[in-house]
């Protein structure tokens, strides 16, 4: 007998949870960011996985999108955090944070968290609705 757990039930809602998980390390970055803009030397950091997501799902290019969330292997979405434009700076301290720019780029992350936020809530709603 198949249990709960052994379907594809789950299969949008852990690659949402890795996806929100991303998006809550990329608002902590951008913040230290902006916490940063006055430090000498202080590198921006940004979070990669969105890159990550589109090569997993890219890798089976002619498969529904439900086969292809269905064969990623999510313990292998990592979200990975990363210093950019590390040799980069238009400041003489060395710092490459634009203070107006992190601004922008934390206003983004927070509409892409709530739209995560309502997607997973969705994704349950819908897993209660079969349930019912």
């Amino acid at each position: 007998m198949s249990t709960l757990a052994n379907t594809n039930v789950f299969d949008y809602i852990n690659v949402l949870d890795k996806a929100a998980d991303a998006s809550w390390l990329r608002n902590d970055a951008i913040s230290n960011n902006i916490a940063n803009a006055d430090t000498p030397g202080y590198k921006r950091q940004d979070v990669n996985f969105e890159t990550q997501l589109a090569k997993a799902l890219h890798s089976s290019r002619y498969t529904s999108m439900d086969a292809k969330v269905h064969n990623l292997k999510a313990s292998r979405l990592i979200p990975v955090a990363y210093t950019d434009y590390s040799g980069y700076s238009y400041r003489l301290d060395g710092n490459n944070v634009d203070p107006d720019t992190e601004g922008v780029y934390l206003a983004k992350n927070q509409v892409v968290y709530k739209g995560l936020e309502l997607s997973l809530n969705q994704e349950f709603k819908n897993l209660q609705a079969v349930l019912k």
